[in-house]
């Protein structure tokens, strides 16, 4: 931030336009535009696969993990909204911020879908903060190449574990108990045959 520059406020994220994401980090506004459909269908999707597999209560499920979509998260002086952040239950049985309109405990996971409009942000300033903040992993999953990159935290930096590309199915830490098929979380590409229905 520059040098005699007031730190961003709350008040600076509720002024936004309609359809703008704000975050504060190192007390300066960051805002975004909504993302894109392809951006919005990754996160839906993976969003519903994980949620189905280890959240949601019901015959089969593995449990064990909170999950939410653009959970608005107050760590410190900082303030962002990941696509998507997970809390393992072993650690938090009790979501006590589910009664909260925002969490003020770090997540144990945290999924960014970049656009050409974040992707800096997401990749330079959020995970430090992340790594920070203790966050044990970092998905990073970019529709236009179609590629998932996943980082597992260290003591001092973050260890690329895995990066996957196309419509394979995949083991992806920390949910590498499910099988997870990477193309059912892009948009069909122009002119493309449909894939069946299962």
């Amino acid at each position: 931030m520059g040098k005699g520059k007031k730190p961003a406020t709350y008040e600076d994220i509720e002024a936004l336009p309609v359809g703008w994401v704000g975050e504060i980090l190192e007390d300066e506004l960051v805002a975004s535009p909504r993302p894109a459909l392809p951006h919005a269908r990754v996160s839906s999707a993976l969003n519903a696969l994980l949620s189905t597999a280890f959240d949601l209560e019901h015959p089969g499920t593995r449990g064990g993990w909170w999950i939410l979509s653009e959970p608005e998260l107050h760590l410190g002086r900082d303030i962002v909204v990941p696509d998507l952040a997970g809390w393992r239950r072993d650690r938090m049985p009790d979501p006590s911020f589910m009664d909260e309109p925002f969490a003020t405990v770090a997540p144990d996971w945290v999924c960014e879908v970049l656009s050409p409009s974040t992707v800096r942000v997401d990749r330079e300033r959020k995970l430090p903060f992340y790594h920070r903040e203790g966050v044990s992993h970092v998905w990073f999953i970019d529709p236009l190449t179609r590629t998932l990159e996943i980082r597992h935290r260290r003591e001092r930096d973050w260890l690329l574990t895995a990066s996957h590309r196309g419509d394979g199915e995949v083991r992806a830490e920390p949910f590498d108990v499910l099988l997870l098929r990477l193309g059912a979380l892009w948009l069909p590409r122009p002119g493309a045959t449909p894939a069946p229905v299962i």
